[in-house]
């Protein structure tokens, strides 16, 4: 046991990680999801990459209603997903998704989602998830900047600082 550790004189350090919030009341949309048969597995609950797809729909209605994003002028495609999983989903869940625009950069943004079930009238967090979103122009293939329009609604909406 004298070679334990003897070359080892650093403490071992965690990787640095980004926090997802998972204080709902920092966030200024909510929405309803419809769970459907089709979104469970086999052992009963909600698949895993169905998160991935609450999260779409969320998104969507998000910038619909609360953002008004012009799709035939910019598009947006997804640079990066994730989501922790902090709870399981059962049929019967009554479930909603939490969305909120947490950072505005040049050419993309980052969006975050608190995935919730209410259960005798309180919200149990089941996931919480980040996508980078990415400006794009599908005839020239590349990222372009946030539309001024569609940065300021961003701004607005979510009171963050310009």
């Amino acid at each position: 046991m004298i070679f334990k550790t003897l070359w080892r004189k650093k403490e071992k350090q965690e990787d640095k990680k980004s926090v997802i919030e998972t204080k709902t009341d920092v966030f200024k949309y909510r929405t309803e999801l419809e769970m459907r048969f089709t979104d469970l597995d086999m052992m009963g609950h909600v698949n895993n990459a169905m998160y991935f797809t609450y999260m779409e729909i969320g998104r969507t209605k998000y910038w619909q209603q609360a953002i008004q994003w012009d799709w035939k002028k910019t598009g947006v495609v997804i640079g990066k997903a994730s989501n922790t999983y902090i709870k399981p989903l059962h049929l019967g869940d009554k479930i909603s998704i939490y969305v909120r625009t947490s950072r505005i950069g040049k050419t993309s943004f980052d969006l975050e989602y608190v995935l919730v079930k209410t259960k005798n009238g309180e919200e149990i967090i089941c996931s919480k998830g980040k996508t980078v979103c990415v400006v794009y122009d599908y005839e020239t293939k590349s990222p372009v900047p946030i539309p001024d329009r569609e940065r300021n609604k961003m701004i607005a909406f979510e009171q963050l600082e310009s």
